[in-house]
């Protein structure tokens, strides 16, 4: 078996961690240092790092400055629970990017939205029943 580990720049490590853990529905935690965090399933599974900007010599982490951040990403979650997956998104951002809808190439449910830092992030049901 093989893993990515997706690992995006952030301003604010803590406040990121605590805006993805929101949206998966995940107990609040801290991340395990100030400039780095793994959100992980309830399985141990690596669902997306966070790495602060500029901390460290990494080409692509140097500074937000540099790109625009989640230019040409699109951050894609399958999750088990979408409604309410839906709900906690909401409470989250102001809008949408994309309002909850079927996806006639997945043929699942899916809604889309931007995070803290701007990157594009959708969230796909796991299933196709509704």
């Amino acid at each position: 078996m093989k893993r990515t580990w997706t690992i995006i720049g952030v301003r604010d490590v803590p406040s990121s961690y605590r805006w993805y853990q929101t949206l998966f529905g995940q107990p609040e935690t801290p991340p395990a240092h100030s400039y780095f965090g793994q959100i992980l399933d309830s399985d141990g599974t690596v669902l997306i790092c966070l790495h602060e900007w500029g901390i460290e010599d990494h080409p692509s982490l140097v500074s937000p400055d540099r790109g625009s951040p989640g230019n040409g990403l699109l951050l894609f979650f399958r999750v088990d629970d979408f409604a309410m997956a839906v709900q906690r998104a909401r409470a989250l951002v102001v809008r949408f990017e994309e309002e909850p809808h079927m996806n006639a190439n997945t043929e699942t449910q899916e809604f889309s939205l931007r995070d803290p830092d701007g990157y594009y992030v959708t969230i796909s049901a796991l299933s196709t029943h509704l």
